[in-house]
Protein backbone atom coordinates (compact mmCIF):
# COMPACT_ATOMS: atom_id res chain seq x y z
CA UNK A 1 0.00 0.00 0.00
CA UNK A 2 1.12 3.11 -0.99
CA UNK A 3 0.36 6.99 0.05
CA UNK A 4 1.56 9.87 -1.88
CA UNK A 5 1.48 13.54 -0.58
CA UNK A 6 1.68 16.35 -2.64
CA UNK A 7 3.65 18.81 -0.74
CA UNK A 8 3.14 21.78 -3.14
CA UNK A 9 -0.94 21.25 -3.55
CA UNK A 10 -2.97 22.66 -0.69
CA UNK A 11 -6.64 21.81 -0.93
CA UNK A 12 -8.26 24.08 1.89
CA UNK A 13 -8.05 25.60 5.49
CA UNK A 14 -9.02 22.74 7.98
CA UNK A 15 -11.19 25.06 10.54
CA UNK A 16 -10.40 24.85 14.08
CA UNK A 17 -13.64 24.93 14.85
CA UNK A 18 -14.02 21.11 13.32
CA UNK A 19 -12.41 20.18 16.50
CA UNK A 20 -15.50 21.35 18.19
CA UNK A 21 -17.66 20.20 21.03
CA UNK A 22 -21.35 20.02 22.43
CA UNK A 23 -22.23 20.37 25.87
CA UNK A 24 -25.97 19.78 26.78
CA UNK A 25 -28.06 19.83 30.22
CA UNK A 26 -28.32 16.31 30.24
CA UNK A 27 -27.52 13.65 32.43
CA UNK A 28 -24.01 14.47 34.14
CA UNK A 29 -22.52 16.07 30.98
CA UNK A 30 -23.15 19.53 33.02
CA UNK A 31 -23.57 18.98 36.38
CA UNK A 32 -20.60 16.88 37.81
CA UNK A 33 -18.93 16.83 34.71
CA UNK A 34 -17.80 20.35 34.02
CA UNK A 35 -19.76 22.26 36.90
CA UNK A 36 -19.67 21.34 40.47
CA UNK A 37 -20.35 24.86 42.08
CA UNK A 38 -17.69 26.70 43.85
CA UNK A 39 -18.47 24.77 47.04
CA UNK A 40 -17.72 21.81 46.23
CA UNK A 41 -14.89 19.59 47.70
CA UNK A 42 -13.82 19.03 44.10
CA UNK A 43 -11.24 21.58 43.00
CA UNK A 44 -12.55 24.11 40.60
CA UNK A 45 -12.15 28.18 39.56
CA UNK A 46 -15.77 29.73 39.70
CA UNK A 47 -17.29 26.39 39.94
CA UNK A 48 -15.74 24.92 37.06
CA UNK A 49 -13.61 22.05 37.40
CA UNK A 50 -10.03 22.08 37.16
CA UNK A 51 -8.82 19.01 36.21
CA UNK A 52 -11.90 19.02 33.21
CA UNK A 53 -11.14 22.20 32.35
CA UNK A 54 -6.99 21.92 31.90
CA UNK A 55 -8.16 18.44 30.23
CA UNK A 56 -9.76 20.31 27.36
CA UNK A 57 -6.87 22.92 27.24
CA UNK A 58 -4.63 20.14 26.60
CA UNK A 59 -6.77 19.45 23.54
CA UNK A 60 -7.02 22.59 22.27
CA UNK A 61 -10.76 22.91 22.11
CA UNK A 62 -12.00 25.79 19.62
CA UNK A 63 -15.29 26.01 20.27
CA UNK A 64 -18.24 24.89 22.53
CA UNK A 65 -22.03 24.18 22.09
CA UNK A 66 -24.52 25.27 24.23
CA UNK A 67 -27.65 24.44 26.01
CA UNK A 68 -28.05 21.51 23.70
CA UNK A 69 -29.73 19.34 21.75
CA UNK A 70 -33.02 19.07 22.36
CA UNK A 71 -32.64 20.50 25.93
CA UNK A 72 -31.99 24.11 23.56
CA UNK A 73 -35.95 24.23 22.74
CA UNK A 74 -37.40 23.82 25.67
CA UNK A 75 -34.86 26.66 28.18
CA UNK A 76 -35.67 30.01 28.57
CA UNK A 77 -32.51 31.28 29.66
CA UNK A 78 -33.87 33.82 32.37
CA UNK A 79 -34.43 30.51 34.37
CA UNK A 80 -30.52 31.04 34.50
CA UNK A 81 -29.95 34.37 35.35
CA UNK A 82 -29.59 35.93 38.43
CA UNK A 83 -28.92 34.47 42.02
CA UNK A 84 -28.85 31.07 41.97
CA UNK A 85 -31.32 30.70 45.36
CA UNK A 86 -34.12 32.38 42.87
CA UNK A 87 -33.56 30.78 39.85
CA UNK A 88 -36.59 28.56 38.51
CA UNK A 89 -36.42 24.61 39.28
CA UNK A 90 -37.82 22.97 36.68
CA UNK A 91 -37.98 19.16 35.49
CA UNK A 92 -35.88 17.91 32.01
CA UNK A 93 -38.65 16.09 30.38
CA UNK A 94 -36.08 15.40 27.81
CA UNK A 95 -33.33 13.90 29.51
CA UNK A 96 -33.96 11.51 33.06
CA UNK A 97 -36.53 13.53 34.18
CA UNK A 98 -34.15 14.85 36.56
CA UNK A 99 -34.77 18.67 38.67
CA UNK A 100 -32.44 21.15 36.65
CA UNK A 101 -32.00 24.03 38.94
CA UNK A 102 -30.69 26.08 36.31
CA UNK A 103 -27.20 26.58 38.39
CA UNK A 104 -25.25 26.83 35.11
CA UNK A 105 -26.76 30.04 33.24
CA UNK A 106 -25.31 32.12 30.28
CA UNK A 107 -22.92 33.52 32.93
CA UNK A 108 -21.67 30.36 34.06
CA UNK A 109 -21.43 29.24 30.20
CA UNK A 110 -19.24 32.55 29.29
CA UNK A 111 -17.04 31.63 32.39
CA UNK A 112 -16.20 28.47 31.32
CA UNK A 113 -15.38 29.69 27.52
CA UNK A 114 -13.25 31.84 29.30
CA UNK A 115 -11.56 29.50 31.30
CA UNK A 116 -11.01 27.51 28.40
CA UNK A 117 -10.30 30.29 25.58
CA UNK A 118 -12.51 28.91 22.95
CA UNK A 119 -15.45 30.12 21.10
CA UNK A 120 -19.04 30.80 21.72
CA UNK A 121 -21.98 28.13 19.99
CA UNK A 122 -25.29 29.41 21.57
CA UNK A 123 -28.00 27.45 20.49
CA UNK A 124 -31.63 29.35 20.34
CA UNK A 125 -34.88 28.42 21.26
CA UNK A 126 -37.42 28.41 17.93
CA UNK A 127 -39.26 25.07 19.18
CA UNK A 128 -41.00 26.37 22.42
CA UNK A 129 -39.01 30.32 22.53
CA UNK A 130 -40.68 33.48 20.95
CA UNK A 131 -38.72 35.86 18.88
CA UNK A 132 -39.03 38.55 21.71
CA UNK A 133 -37.01 36.02 23.92
CA UNK A 134 -34.60 35.14 21.26
CA UNK A 135 -33.85 38.82 20.54
CA UNK A 136 -33.33 39.87 24.15
CA UNK A 137 -31.10 37.19 24.55
CA UNK A 138 -28.99 38.23 22.41
CA UNK A 139 -29.06 41.88 23.63
CA UNK A 140 -28.39 40.34 27.13
CA UNK A 141 -25.31 38.98 25.93
CA UNK A 142 -23.69 41.37 23.65
CA UNK A 143 -25.32 44.96 23.66
CA UNK A 144 -23.07 47.70 24.64
CA UNK A 145 -24.90 50.13 25.83
CA UNK A 146 -27.75 51.36 27.70
CA UNK A 147 -31.00 49.00 27.15
CA UNK A 148 -33.07 47.24 29.50
CA UNK A 149 -31.48 43.72 28.64
CA UNK A 150 -27.62 45.66 28.72
CA UNK A 151 -29.07 46.85 32.28
CA UNK A 152 -30.11 43.62 33.73
CA UNK A 153 -27.21 41.60 32.78
CA UNK A 154 -25.01 44.69 34.63
CA UNK A 155 -27.30 44.66 37.39
CA UNK A 156 -26.75 40.48 36.92
CA UNK A 157 -22.50 41.49 37.75
CA UNK A 158 -21.33 41.71 34.13
CA UNK A 159 -20.83 45.00 33.39
CA UNK A 160 -19.09 44.19 29.64
CA UNK A 161 -20.82 42.54 27.11
CA UNK A 162 -20.00 39.01 25.93
CA UNK A 163 -18.82 37.70 22.09
CA UNK A 164 -21.12 35.42 20.67
CA UNK A 165 -19.47 33.58 17.87
CA UNK A 166 -21.68 31.34 16.42
CA UNK A 167 -25.91 31.52 17.07
CA UNK A 168 -27.70 28.46 16.30
CA UNK A 169 -31.54 29.30 15.50
CA UNK A 170 -33.41 26.04 16.75
CA UNK A 171 -32.18 22.55 16.96
CA UNK A 172 -33.52 19.35 15.21
CA UNK A 173 -36.80 21.19 14.64
CA UNK A 174 -37.74 18.50 12.38
CA UNK A 175 -38.11 16.45 15.47
CA UNK A 176 -37.65 17.27 19.47
CA UNK A 177 -37.31 20.97 18.59
CA UNK A 178 -41.41 20.92 17.39
CA UNK A 179 -41.90 18.46 14.31
CA UNK A 180 -41.65 20.65 11.85
CA UNK A 181 -42.01 21.01 8.07
CA UNK A 182 -38.68 22.31 6.57
CA UNK A 183 -40.75 25.44 4.38
CA UNK A 184 -42.39 26.25 8.10
CA UNK A 185 -38.77 25.67 9.90
CA UNK A 186 -37.30 28.03 7.18
CA UNK A 187 -40.26 30.31 7.23
CA UNK A 188 -39.72 30.69 11.12
CA UNK A 189 -35.42 31.11 10.87
CA UNK A 190 -35.98 33.75 7.93
CA UNK A 191 -37.84 35.74 10.80
CA UNK A 192 -36.10 34.49 13.98
CA UNK A 193 -32.52 35.37 12.92
CA UNK A 194 -33.70 39.03 11.57
CA UNK A 195 -33.50 39.66 15.04
CA UNK A 196 -30.45 37.98 16.16
CA UNK A 197 -28.96 41.61 16.01
CA UNK A 198 -25.26 42.69 15.46
CA UNK A 199 -24.89 45.32 17.71
CA UNK A 200 -21.30 45.46 17.16
CA UNK A 201 -19.93 45.20 13.47
CA UNK A 202 -16.44 44.18 15.00
CA UNK A 203 -17.98 41.09 16.10
CA UNK A 204 -20.29 39.49 13.54
CA UNK A 205 -22.61 36.83 15.23
CA UNK A 206 -22.76 33.80 12.51
CA UNK A 207 -25.75 32.44 12.25
CA UNK A 208 -26.37 28.65 11.91
CA UNK A 209 -29.42 27.40 10.50
CA UNK A 210 -31.07 24.25 11.67
CA UNK A 211 -30.53 21.42 9.21
CA UNK A 212 -31.06 18.01 8.08
CA UNK A 213 -31.18 14.55 10.37
CA UNK A 214 -29.17 12.14 8.16
CA UNK A 215 -29.68 11.55 4.99
CA UNK A 216 -33.25 14.11 4.85
CA UNK A 217 -31.70 15.70 1.62
CA UNK A 218 -35.42 16.54 0.97
CA UNK A 219 -34.96 18.92 4.28
CA UNK A 220 -31.48 20.17 3.08
CA UNK A 221 -33.18 21.70 -0.65
CA UNK A 222 -36.42 22.63 0.83
CA UNK A 223 -35.07 24.89 3.42
CA UNK A 224 -32.83 26.42 1.31
CA UNK A 225 -35.54 26.67 -1.38
CA UNK A 226 -37.45 28.64 1.22
CA UNK A 227 -34.58 30.59 2.51
CA UNK A 228 -33.57 32.08 -0.91
CA UNK A 229 -36.79 32.76 -1.92
CA UNK A 230 -37.44 36.89 -1.89
CA UNK A 231 -33.74 36.48 0.35
CA UNK A 232 -31.25 39.43 -2.14
CA UNK A 233 -28.96 39.65 0.22
CA UNK A 234 -28.85 36.43 1.50
CA UNK A 235 -25.40 35.93 2.13
CA UNK A 236 -24.42 39.04 3.82
CA UNK A 237 -25.71 38.20 7.37
CA UNK A 238 -28.26 35.85 7.03
CA UNK A 239 -27.06 32.30 6.84
CA UNK A 240 -23.45 31.70 8.17
CA UNK A 241 -24.26 27.97 8.32
CA UNK A 242 -26.48 24.78 7.93
CA UNK A 243 -26.55 22.01 10.27
CA UNK A 244 -26.07 18.23 10.17
CA UNK A 245 -26.80 15.54 12.54
CA UNK A 246 -25.96 12.20 12.58
CA UNK A 247 -25.12 9.42 15.19
CA UNK A 248 -23.53 5.90 14.66
CA UNK A 249 -25.98 3.09 15.95
CA UNK A 250 -24.23 -0.02 15.20
CA UNK A 251 -27.19 -2.11 15.69
CA UNK A 252 -30.10 0.46 14.51
CA UNK A 253 -31.98 3.17 16.62
CA UNK A 254 -34.16 1.38 18.43
CA UNK A 255 -31.24 -1.66 19.91
CA UNK A 256 -28.01 0.28 19.36
CA UNK A 257 -26.23 -2.44 21.54
CA UNK A 258 -23.24 -2.17 23.72
CA UNK A 259 -20.65 0.15 23.93
CA UNK A 260 -17.96 -2.67 25.24
CA UNK A 261 -19.04 -6.25 24.10
CA UNK A 262 -19.12 -6.35 19.90
CA UNK A 263 -17.76 -9.27 17.85
CA UNK A 264 -15.82 -8.89 14.44
CA UNK A 265 -18.86 -8.43 12.89
CA UNK A 266 -20.32 -5.06 14.51
CA UNK A 267 -16.73 -3.81 14.46
CA UNK A 268 -16.63 -3.27 10.89
CA UNK A 269 -19.97 -2.47 10.56
CA UNK A 270 -19.56 0.35 13.23
CA UNK A 271 -17.23 1.62 11.31
CA UNK A 272 -18.54 0.94 7.89
CA UNK A 273 -21.51 2.95 9.64
CA UNK A 274 -19.18 5.76 10.59
CA UNK A 275 -17.30 5.95 7.25
CA UNK A 276 -21.33 6.91 5.93
CA UNK A 277 -20.56 10.46 6.57
CA UNK A 278 -18.71 10.97 3.99
CA UNK A 279 -21.45 10.23 1.57
CA UNK A 280 -23.59 12.39 3.90
CA UNK A 281 -21.19 15.54 3.53
CA UNK A 282 -21.18 14.88 -0.29
CA UNK A 283 -24.83 14.60 -1.27
CA UNK A 284 -26.09 17.26 1.35
CA UNK A 285 -22.98 19.63 -0.28
CA UNK A 286 -23.92 19.02 -3.95
CA UNK A 287 -27.65 20.54 -2.90
CA UNK A 288 -25.80 23.21 -1.10
CA UNK A 289 -23.58 24.02 -4.05
CA UNK A 290 -26.94 24.83 -6.29
CA UNK A 291 -27.82 27.83 -4.10
CA UNK A 292 -24.17 28.35 -2.81
CA UNK A 293 -21.36 27.71 -5.45
CA UNK A 294 -18.72 29.74 -3.53
CA UNK A 295 -19.11 27.81 -0.18
CA UNK A 296 -20.04 30.69 1.75
CA UNK A 297 -22.30 28.92 4.34
CA UNK A 298 -20.20 25.97 6.53
CA UNK A 299 -21.78 22.59 7.08
CA UNK A 300 -21.76 22.74 10.43
CA UNK A 301 -22.38 18.73 11.75
CA UNK A 302 -22.70 19.91 15.18
CA UNK A 303 -24.13 16.51 16.45
CA UNK A 304 -21.81 13.45 15.48
CA UNK A 305 -20.53 10.27 17.39
CA UNK A 306 -21.45 6.82 18.45
CA UNK A 307 -24.33 6.08 20.44
CA UNK A 308 -24.73 2.55 22.17
CA UNK A 309 -26.92 1.02 24.71
CA UNK A 310 -26.46 2.88 28.41
CA UNK A 311 -24.12 1.49 30.82
CA UNK A 312 -26.03 -1.11 33.01
CA UNK A 313 -27.53 0.04 36.13
CA UNK A 314 -27.08 3.68 35.02
CA UNK A 315 -30.38 6.32 34.12
CA UNK A 316 -31.72 5.50 30.62
CA UNK A 317 -32.10 9.07 29.97
CA UNK A 318 -28.56 10.57 30.93
CA UNK A 319 -26.71 8.72 27.47
CA UNK A 320 -23.61 7.38 29.70
CA UNK A 321 -21.47 4.82 28.06
CA UNK A 322 -17.74 3.43 28.20
CA UNK A 323 -15.30 3.98 25.75
CA UNK A 324 -13.51 2.02 23.71
CA UNK A 325 -10.32 1.81 20.98
CA UNK A 326 -13.57 1.19 18.41
CA UNK A 327 -14.60 4.67 19.36
CA UNK A 328 -10.92 5.95 19.08
CA UNK A 329 -11.41 4.79 15.42
CA UNK A 330 -14.79 6.16 14.58
CA UNK A 331 -13.38 9.20 15.95
CA UNK A 332 -10.09 9.08 13.71
CA UNK A 333 -11.93 7.82 10.43
CA UNK A 334 -14.76 10.66 11.27
CA UNK A 335 -11.99 13.80 11.60
CA UNK A 336 -10.15 12.50 8.40
CA UNK A 337 -13.61 12.86 6.57
CA UNK A 338 -14.03 16.29 8.10
CA UNK A 339 -10.44 17.43 7.41
CA UNK A 340 -10.41 16.36 3.80
CA UNK A 341 -13.83 18.21 2.99
CA UNK A 342 -13.04 21.50 4.84
CA UNK A 343 -14.14 23.30 1.87
CA UNK A 344 -17.57 22.66 3.42
CA UNK A 345 -17.60 21.67 6.70
CA UNK A 346 -16.48 24.51 8.63
CA UNK A 347 -17.17 23.24 12.27
CA UNK A 348 -18.40 19.74 13.68
CA UNK A 349 -19.49 19.30 17.74
CA UNK A 350 -18.63 16.05 19.02
CA UNK A 351 -21.82 14.55 21.41
CA UNK A 352 -20.77 15.24 23.80
CA UNK A 353 -18.01 16.57 26.21
CA UNK A 354 -18.00 14.94 29.60
CA UNK A 355 -20.05 11.90 30.50
CA UNK A 356 -22.15 11.19 27.99
CA UNK A 357 -22.19 9.44 24.48
CA UNK A 358 -18.63 9.56 22.83
CA UNK A 359 -17.29 11.71 25.46
CA UNK A 360 -13.77 12.36 26.01
CA UNK A 361 -13.28 12.61 29.11
CA UNK A 362 -15.65 10.64 32.08
CA UNK A 363 -15.88 11.69 35.54
CA UNK A 364 -16.71 9.97 38.89
CA UNK A 365 -16.94 12.37 42.01
CA UNK A 366 -13.56 13.98 41.97
CA UNK A 367 -12.12 11.35 39.71
CA UNK A 368 -11.40 12.04 36.36
CA UNK A 369 -11.06 9.82 32.99
CA UNK A 370 -9.59 10.41 29.29
CA UNK A 371 -11.18 8.36 27.10
CA UNK A 372 -9.28 6.73 23.92
CA UNK A 373 -11.37 9.29 21.77
CA UNK A 374 -10.03 12.25 24.13
CA UNK A 375 -6.50 10.70 23.05
CA UNK A 376 -7.47 10.85 19.21
CA UNK A 377 -8.44 14.61 19.64
CA UNK A 378 -5.13 15.43 21.50
CA UNK A 379 -3.40 13.66 18.19
CA UNK A 380 -5.40 15.55 15.63
CA UNK A 381 -4.75 19.11 17.60
CA UNK A 382 -1.93 20.07 14.87
CA UNK A 383 -4.54 20.08 12.20
CA UNK A 384 -6.71 23.04 13.37
CA UNK A 385 -5.80 25.77 11.19
CA UNK A 386 -3.57 24.51 8.97
CA UNK A 387 -3.83 23.43 5.05
CA UNK A 388 -4.91 20.01 3.84
CA UNK A 389 -2.80 18.93 1.62
CA UNK A 390 -3.53 16.26 -1.44
CA UNK A 391 -3.18 12.81 -0.14
CA UNK A 392 -3.49 9.69 -2.38
CA UNK A 393 -3.55 6.09 -0.88
CA UNK A 394 -3.28 3.26 -3.91
CA UNK A 395 -2.86 -0.53 -3.36
CA UNK A 396 -5.18 -0.64 -1.05
CA UNK A 397 -7.76 -3.49 -0.47
CA UNK A 398 -11.16 -3.78 1.34
CA UNK A 399 -11.54 -5.41 4.56
CA UNK A 400 -14.16 -6.78 6.85
CA UNK A 401 -17.29 -9.24 6.35
CA UNK A 402 -18.94 -9.88 3.39
CA UNK A 403 -22.06 -7.67 4.58
CA UNK A 404 -19.30 -4.61 6.02
CA UNK A 405 -16.37 -4.11 4.50
CA UNK A 406 -14.05 -0.94 5.00
CA UNK A 407 -10.83 0.35 3.57
CA UNK A 408 -7.97 -0.75 5.14
CA UNK A 409 -6.46 2.36 5.95
CA UNK A 410 -7.78 5.78 5.88
CA UNK A 411 -5.63 9.19 5.85
CA UNK A 412 -5.66 13.19 6.22
CA UNK A 413 -2.36 15.15 5.94
CA UNK A 414 -1.95 19.33 6.45
CA UNK A 415 0.39 21.65 6.52
CA UNK A 416 1.13 23.81 9.45
CA UNK A 417 2.05 27.45 9.04
CA UNK A 418 5.61 26.36 10.07
CA UNK A 419 6.40 23.77 7.42
CA UNK A 420 5.51 21.15 9.41
CA UNK A 421 3.28 18.01 7.95
CA UNK A 422 0.97 16.29 9.80
CA UNK A 423 -0.35 13.13 8.56
CA UNK A 424 -3.14 11.07 10.70
CA UNK A 425 -3.57 7.61 10.01
CA UNK A 426 -6.28 4.97 10.70
CA UNK A 427 -5.98 1.43 10.44
CA UNK A 428 -9.22 -0.07 10.40
CA UNK A 429 -8.39 -3.94 11.21
CA UNK A 430 -9.07 -6.29 13.66
CA UNK A 431 -6.81 -7.79 14.08
CA UNK A 432 -3.76 -7.25 11.62
CA UNK A 433 -1.20 -4.78 10.86
CA UNK A 434 -0.67 -2.72 7.93
CA UNK A 435 2.63 -2.23 5.81
CA UNK A 436 2.73 1.74 3.80
CA UNK A 437 4.62 3.06 1.87
CA UNK A 438 5.24 7.15 2.24
CA UNK A 439 6.45 9.36 -0.79
CA UNK A 440 6.39 12.84 -0.28
CA UNK A 441 6.78 15.03 -3.38
CA UNK A 442 9.88 17.30 -2.63
CA UNK A 443 12.75 17.02 -0.40
CA UNK A 444 13.36 14.18 2.35
CA UNK A 445 11.37 14.77 5.47
CA UNK A 446 11.99 12.99 8.83
CA UNK A 447 9.74 12.41 11.66
CA UNK A 448 10.12 14.82 14.32
CA UNK A 449 7.15 13.66 17.02
CA UNK A 450 5.06 10.23 16.09
CA UNK A 451 2.19 8.42 18.49
CA UNK A 452 -0.17 6.35 18.16
CA UNK A 453 -3.50 5.19 19.97
CA UNK A 454 -4.35 1.31 19.68
CA UNK A 455 -5.30 -1.67 21.73
CA UNK A 456 -7.44 -4.75 21.93
CA UNK A 457 -10.85 -3.52 20.45
CA UNK A 458 -12.74 -3.86 23.49
CA UNK A 459 -10.33 -1.95 25.69
CA UNK A 460 -11.28 0.96 27.84
CA UNK A 461 -10.57 3.32 30.46
CA UNK A 462 -11.93 2.84 34.23
CA UNK A 463 -11.38 4.79 37.42
CA UNK A 464 -9.76 1.80 38.45
CA UNK A 465 -7.14 1.45 35.49
CA UNK A 466 -7.17 5.00 33.74
CA UNK A 467 -4.21 4.59 31.10
CA UNK A 468 -5.59 1.30 29.83
CA UNK A 469 -5.67 3.37 26.45
CA UNK A 470 -3.83 5.94 26.05
CA UNK A 471 -1.46 8.23 23.48
CA UNK A 472 1.77 6.46 23.47
CA UNK A 473 4.99 7.25 21.22
CA UNK A 474 5.34 5.41 18.24
CA UNK A 475 8.51 3.88 16.65
CA UNK A 476 6.74 1.24 14.11
CA UNK A 477 8.55 3.53 10.89
CA UNK A 478 12.13 3.88 8.91
CA UNK A 479 13.07 6.42 6.76
CA UNK A 480 14.06 5.59 3.15
CA UNK A 481 15.51 7.17 -0.16
CA UNK A 482 11.75 8.43 -1.47
CA UNK A 483 9.63 9.13 1.77
CA UNK A 484 8.97 6.51 5.15
CA UNK A 485 8.04 2.69 5.47
CA UNK A 486 5.31 2.33 7.97
CA UNK A 487 3.43 -0.60 9.77
CA UNK A 488 0.21 0.54 11.16
CA UNK A 489 -0.80 -1.84 14.46
CA UNK A 490 -4.02 -3.70 13.92
CA UNK A 491 -6.95 -1.51 14.99
CA UNK A 492 -4.93 1.98 15.32
CA UNK A 493 -5.05 5.18 15.13
CA UNK A 494 -1.59 6.76 14.13
CA UNK A 495 -0.01 10.69 13.87
CA UNK A 496 3.21 11.84 12.20
CA UNK A 497 4.45 15.10 12.29
CA UNK A 498 7.23 15.89 9.74
CA UNK A 499 9.86 17.85 9.30
CA UNK A 500 12.09 18.66 6.02
CA UNK A 501 15.18 18.02 6.11
CA UNK A 502 18.21 20.55 5.05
Amino acid sequence: MKLYINTKKEEGTINPEIYGHFSEHLGRCIYGGIFVGEDSDIPNVKGMRTDVVEALKEIKIPVLRWPGGCFADEYHWKDGIGPKEQRKRMVNTHWGGVVEDNSFGTHEYFELVRQLGCKSYINGNVGSGTVQEMSEWVEYMTFNGVSPMADLRKANGHEEPWTIDYFGVGNENWGCGGNMRPQYYADLYRRYQTYVRIYDPDKPIKKICGGANVADYHWTKTVLDTCFDHTPDFLHGFMDGLSLHYYVHPEGWEIKGPATEFDQEVWYKTLGKALYMKELIERHGRIMDQYDPEKKIGMIVDEWGTWYTVEAGTNPGFLYQQNTVRDALVAGVTLNIFNKHCDRVKMANLAQMVNVLQAVLLTEGDQMVKTPTYHVFHQYRYHQGAKLLHSDLTGEDQIGTFDWSVPEVTEAVSKAENGVITVTLNNLSYDEPKRLSVYLTDGKWEVEEATVVTGEVHAHNTFEDPETVKEVAFTDFESTEEGLTVTLSPASVTMLRLVQKA
